[in-house]
């Protein structure tokens, strides 16, 4: 992988790059906010993933995340963040962040986010052009190829999801009308556990929603007390 890592503790990096080393992945390294987005717009297809921490000089982490995903909307993004309040977290989310670790964490800790990260990018992948679609999934007005990441909502491209997005879209349409704890959800879409951090899907769902509501009415339902589902079967256009 090549990662882009924005972190102004040069002690933190150096220990990180070692790590990093060890995987034999490729990381550049800066160390405030406005130098790390310049290293991003330079070559914006060069990154695999961005590990961002929240507080830097310059320009902040939250300023940075959101100047990101107006460019790309699917890199993936770690956020770094020494905060402990959830609002943080949770607002970090909805710039567009795919995951968070909080300060202090383990390297391998990181290492281990940042691998179930790229595993779920990289079972998302897109196939050459030449190979045909097919959508795994159709409902009455949903089509979606996991392969390629096409997906189609009442006959409209749905634009702009992240890999977390994607995620929680294809899970729950994969099960019409189930309807999904936010605890089950943690589980099959983020692969590890978030010891008990519900707000990480309510984040994900109010993102997802807002582009769905793009297309046409809402797929995404929730249920009180319980959590959500998809739903397209009542809704007709």
């Amino acid at each position: 992988m090549n990662l882009l890592m924005i972190e102004d503790n040069q002690s933190v990096c150096e220990m990180i790059e070692m790590f990093f080393m060890k995987e034999e992945w490729d990381a550049t390294f800066k160390y405030d906010g406005e130098e790390g987005l310049q290293a991003f717009m330079d070559a914006p297809d060069k990154w695999d993933m961005i590990i961002l921490d929240l507080m830097l000089p310059k320009m902040d982490g939250m300023e940075v995340c959101r100047a990101i995903r107006k460019k790309s909307k699917t890199v993936p993004i770690i956020m770094l963040t020494a905060r402990d309040t959830e609002s943080d977290q949770v607002i970090g989310l909805e710039m567009g962040a795919d995951d968070y670790v909080t300060k202090p964490f383990s390297p391998l800790t990181l290492i281990a986010r940042i691998k179930a990260l790229h595993r779920r990018v990289e079972l998302l992948g897109g196939r050459s052009e030449e190979e045909q679609s097919h959508y795994e999934i159709e409902t009455k007005h949903l089509k979606i190829d996991r392969k390629t990441r096409e997906t189609i909502l009442y006959e409209k491209p749905l634009e702009g999801l992240t890999p977390k997005e994607f995620d929680l879209l294809y899970t729950m349409a994969s099960n019409p009308k189930q309807v999904f704890s936010r605890e089950q959800l943690l589980q099959i879409v983020w692969d590890y556990e978030y010891f008990g951090d519900e707000r990480t899907v309510d984040a994900h769902i109010k993102k997802l929603r807002q582009k769905i509501d793009v297309n046409g009415p809402q797929v995404i339902h929730t249920v009180w007390g319980v959590g959500y589902k998809f739903d397209d079967s009542e809704i007709e256009q």
